[in-house]
């Protein structure tokens, strides 16, 4: 059965969504800019509505819009906001970051993501001592928070192909569970993008899920599975509302 990934900024059209088949919801305010991270509230309540409703629920850490290339203080939001996320009971936490390679184009920020991976999988304790000690307070022991999946974004289509192909070998390396990707660039219709999405779904050869994005509704997203033979979809417009 296809699982479709909602992506919401807010409370005001998830209860629709899970009614109309949105088996997990990803929160990322602001989609003006792709996405940024969402508030306390709004994950708590996503949480709590989803609990009851039986689906996923997955945050963006992301501290802003522009680019994925990240300062030392964004480091520490995104920490952060994992960390929150985490403590009110996510499914996931959603986030990627890039960095200029010495040939001038964009490559996987290694160092980072696989920061960020700790973040979402280890005890806030092995975290503390390096200016994270926000993460612990008023958290209760850190046995009580799971370990939440990763998806690392759409940061991924900023890369090189044959660095997309770099960016899969060390996100599956360091236990990142899927990649959403648009498979072009933003704005091109998504079955413009089919053969390299393919391609993508090829290589990663079930180490690490391949989500597809961008351009996929309720209409199309059944012929955008098949043709690529994955289980998962992800947008805004994946289930019809009303």
């Amino acid at each position: 059965m296809l699982l479709r990934e909602f992506c919401a900024e807010n409370m005001e059209h998830v209860p629709a969504a899970v009614a109309a088949g949105a088996a997990r919801i990803e929160l990322c305010d602001n989609l003006a800019v792709g996405g940024t991270s969402p508030s306390y509230g709004v994950i708590k309540a996503a949480v709590a509505f989803a609990r009851d409703a039986h689906v996923d629920v997955m945050a963006m850490a992301r501290p802003r819009g522009g680019n994925f290339v990240y300062s030392d203080a964004e480091r520490l939001m995104m920490i952060d906001d994992i960390a929150m996320a985490r403590g009110l009971g996510v499914t996931g936490v959603v986030f990627g970051c890039v960095r200029p390679a010495s040939d001038g184009k964009l490559a996987i920020d290694r160092e980072l993501t696989a920061e960020l991976v700790r973040a979402a999988k280890e005890p806030y304790t092995d975290l503390l001592g390096a200016g994270h000690e926000s993460l612990a307070q008023g958290r209760g022991p850190a046995s009580a928070v799971d370990p939440v999946a990763v998806t690392f974004h759409m940061a991924f289509d900023e890369l090189s192909e044959k660095r997309q192909l770099e960016a899969i070998d060390v996100l599956a390396e360091l236990g990142v569970e899927r990649i959403l990707t648009h498979g072009g660039p933003a704005g091109t219709p998504i079955m413009g993008n089919v053969a390299r999405l393919r391609e993508l779904v090829r290589y990663a050869d079930a180490r690490i899920t391949i989500l597809p994005g961008g351009g996929i509704t309720y209409e199309n997203a059944e012929e955008v599975a098949a043709a690529l033979g994955v289980n998962e979809v992800h947008g805004t417009k994946i289930v019809r509302l009303g």
